[in-house]
Formats: structure tokens, C-alpha cells, sequence
């Protein structure tokens, strides 16, 4: 999902689960392929635009696995290396659709 955004288009919404059994939602705002692996880059989601901008929102990375029945699941990425560069690349190509607007 490169390239602008419309802001009158729908969020592509997701609901996660922690480690803890804690739902939230996530809005994707882009996803990259790398090698053979799928990043998704997402930001919490609020229902109220007040607490999206009071929010001390972080850009959230997660790469895409297959389970044993073939479905995709999102997972963390464990490896800081892995997520150093993969975010970096995220922010980059974030900041070139931002900035063109």
C-alpha cells in the first residue's frame, strides 16, 4: 500500500491482542516487502481525533508469519537489528507520502 492517501478513503483498521489478552486497534498506514518476509507499519487507533492528537503515538512494526493452518498472523520482531532497519525504512518512505501532501 504505497504511495498517497486520501483522507476521505476508510482506515484500514486492525485489532491486535497483546501478550496479555488486550485488544487494541491499530490503523495500517503502509506495508513494505523485504527479501521474503511483509512488514506492516500501523499507529493506534482512536475513535475520538482529540485523543489520536493528544496520544503519544508511536509507529508500531510488525512482520507478517504463517501459522500451521496457513493464516497470517502479525508478529513482533525480535531481532533489533531487524527492527532498526525495517523501521527506518518505514519512517523514510512515510516521510516521502507526508511530505509530497
Amino acid at each position: 500500500m504505497a504511495g498517497k492517501f486520501d483522507n476521505e478513503m476508510a482506515a484500514d483498521l486492525y485489532t491486535l491482542v497483546d501478550e496479555d489478552g488486550v485488544e487494541q486497534q491499530f490503523e495500517m498506514l503502509d506495508t513494505m516487502e523485504v527479501v521474503d518476509d511483509r512488514y506492516y507499519a500501523l499507529v493506534p487507533y482512536y475513535d475520538d481525533p482529540t485523543k489520536e492528537i493528544e496520544a503519544d503515538t508511536e509507529l508500531v512494526v510488525l512482520k507478517s508469519e504463517y501459522d500451521d493452518n496457513n493464516e497470517e498472523t502479525l508478529v513482533s520482531i525480535d531481532d533489533d537489528d531487524e527492527y532498526e532497519r525495517i523501521g527506518n525504512m518505514f519512517l523514510e518512505r512515510l516521510n516521502e507520502i507526508y511530505d509530497s501532501e
